[in-house]
């Protein structure tokens, strides 16, 4: 058991300690009685705070960051504790203060910087800018604390390792490139191949619909066999209105709804809301109600289309449809850790600075931020995937990269990145 002693035992206090101790099952307690925490004989002891005891206790001197309770501008620095780069906040070293900033994506809350899809960039992050957002930060501080307690108490902490697990995530936008695709929609694609000239797709399209060529976009047996294989596949399907980012086969097509239960017999299937759905929590409740109609069950878990998250209107606006577990946390144009963590974790809603019921699960990679965004080559891009897992399967969580159905089928653009799936599935 360790205790921890405080001048002021905060939600956000509580927060942080869970976050450094829960999952590693480590027994703690907190207190902010002086009498009480002297008293304790057995165990390890740590002071966070700057009141100063008779007897000498290992201390983590605080900033105001955790005893707050509104959004403040802090200076911050980088300084190392422990030998670890960590956040200075108003001129002091906080480890504690460190993990609530940058799990709570505090920065997010008090920037302005959107690109073209209302998203804050990760190119504007503070784990970009200090070069930590391909390292599990969250992770460090936390061990190096847990060392500290150790070296300082003259013991050993038994504690659970946080287990690394590859998770493939595939998000379907566009089912088919041709198939299921009728009237308008079919005439439109057509007029747009003639009037580019496009004997390939004209070609293609006319063999697929004739039973003569798989759709290009027919990757789902391939999908299902690395089920087969024992990976715990998370499958998010985009059922939104047609509209210029969202242009998925129609929902009430018996053929693709049969192809969407036929999957959730075999894994996880979440709601991929549409782009529209940001703009109104009335599309979003919409879009959850469609797959649950076709799945004829509860759906709790959605990844937004183009990862569009504006921290805290996203989260508050799924809480309210009723999800509790979203995968939309990490960036669309860099690699990395948003939340500098790769395990799930409850979200804290800073605006109303307390803990909620949503866990959110980070993702590490996207396919299109390696191929789209960064411009690598398959073998170039294997090589970022092997320096994320590295990185994972030292401090533990759960790897989850980012597919589509349309880029794993070596066509087009895409040719050679089936290889680097199987790759990051090594």
């Amino acid at each position: 058991m360790i205790t921890i002693f405080s001048d002021i035992i905060s939600k956000r206090l509580k927060y942080v300690l869970g976050i450094i101790f829960e999952d590693r099952e480590i027994q703690y307690e907190i207190v902010n009685d002086t009498t009480i925490f002297e008293s304790r004989e057995e165990g390890l002891k740590l002071v966070y705070s700057d009141y100063l005891f008779d007897n000498k206790y290992p201390t983590i001197s605080p900033c105001d960051l955790l005893s707050e309770e509104k959004l403040n501008e802090h200076h911050l620095q980088v300084k190392k504790w422990q030998g670890e780069e960590t956040l200075s906040l108003d001129g002091k070293v906080d480890p504690f203060a460190s993990i609530f900033y940058v799990i709570t994506c505090y920065d997010e809350y008090l920037s302005e910087n959107i690109d073209e899809h209302d998203r804050y960039p990760g190119s504007h992050s503070i784990l970009f800018k200090f070069g930590w957002n391909e390292k599990l930060m969250i992770e460090r501080w936390c061990e190096k604390i847990i060392s500290f307690i150790e070296q300082e108490n003259h013991r050993t902490i038994e504690r659970k390792k946080i287990p690394f697990k590859v998770i493939p995530s595939f998000d379907i936008d566009n089912t088919y490139a041709y198939r299921l695709k009728f009237g308008y929609r079919k005439w439109m694609s057509v007029s747009r191949d003639l009037l580019k000239f496009d004997k390939k797709r004209l070609y293609e399209r006319h063999q697929v619909l004739k039973g003569e060529l798989k759709d290009p976009y027919d990757t789902f047996d391939y999908i299902k066999s690395i089920i087969a294989r024992g990976f715990g596949v998370k499958m998010f399907w985009l059922l939104g209105d047609f509209a210029t980012y969202d242009r998925n086969v129609d929902y009430e097509n018996p053929s693709h709804q049969a192809l969407i239960r036929s999957f959730s017999q075999l894994t996880s299937v979440g709601l991929h809301p549409s782009y529209q759905s940001n703009n109104a929590r009335s599309i979003l409740q919409n879009e959850k109600k469609r797959l649950e109609e076709i799945l004829g069950e509860e759906v709790d878990s959605g990844r937004n289309h183009f990862l569009k998250l504006k921290i805290p209107y996203t989260y508050e606006q799924q809480l309210k449809c009723g999800f509790l577990n979203d995968y939309t946390m990490g960036f669309a144009d860099i690699p990395g850790f948003r939340a500098g963590i790769a395990r799930p974790f409850q979200w804290y809603n800073l605006k109303k600075d307390q803990c909620t019921e949503l866990s959110l699960h980070p993702f590490a990679l996207m396919d299109g931020t390696l191929n789209e965004y960064m411009k690598l080559t398959p073998n170039e891009a294997k090589q970022k995937v092997d320096a994320l897992k590295s990185e994972i399967k030292q401090y533990g969580g759960d790897f989850i990269m980012i597919w589509h159905n349309e880029t794993i089928g070596n066509y087009g653009k895409w040719n050679g990145w089936k290889d680097v799936l199987e790759h990051f599935l090594k």
